[in-house]
């Protein structure tokens, strides 16, 4: 009985090393602890299929919204361009990550997004090309996210909403149903604003 304890203690080890050497080898080096700084270490496409570094916007205000054009809550597009146009002297990037993670809403191509939000809603923040954002598939953007704030904290459907501070750090996150206007995001985006 001992002997098959040891055994089986030795298979949990080796299945664990394993699995350490799969996260290693999917998970981009330093993507883990957003080697630059938090989230600074992470880089999106832009929807234009250029860099998007997230780094580019330290000492600022972040909100990374995963978004999709065939959604309940795609009216919220005209508050994140609100709060867009609101706090940007500010110090607030609103980044918009489609994504078609979530109920097939998201299933045109960079370009006809672009033209849709452009066209529907005069969204002028920043919007990265289409990502996946659960899953093993997932952007790291995400996956760190949700190793630093739990699983519960990952997108359960279109238009999650994580801030990120001005030094890379997770400050908050909110659900879809939690709208751009908001008082409890208002209040955490002052609170993160640069000061």
């Amino acid at each position: 009985m001992r002997c098959e304890g040891s055994v089986g203690t030795l298979r949990r080890r080796a299945a664990l090393a394993a699995g350490a050497l799969l996260v290693a080898f999917l998970w981009p080096a330093g993507a883990g602890a957003g080697a630059d700084g938090g989230a600074h270490g992470f880089s999106f496409l832009s929807i234009d299929g250029k860099p998007l570094p997230l780094s580019q916007f330290r000492g600022k205000a972040l909100l990374v919204v995963n978004t999709a054009s065939f959604c309940g809550f795609t009216p919220q597009y005209t508050g994140l361009q609100k709060l867009w146009e609101t706090y940007r002297a500010r110090g607030l990037v609103v980044l918009g990550v489609p994504s078609n993670d979530f109920g097939n809403q998201e299933p045109g191509t960079d370009k006809e997004v672009k033209e849709f939000c452009e066209v529907n809603y005069k969204i002028t923040f920043p919007l990265a090309s289409k990502q996946k954002v659960r899953g093993e598939g997932a952007h790291a953007f995400y996956r760190w996210a949700a190793e630093r704030l739990g699983a519960e904290a990952a997108p359960r459907w279109n238009f999650h909403k994580f801030l990120v501070g001005p030094d890379g750090e997770l400050r908050a996150w909110f659900p879809s149903a939690v709208a751009p206007e908001d008082g409890r995001l208002l209040r955490a985006i002052e609170a993160a604003l640069p000061r």
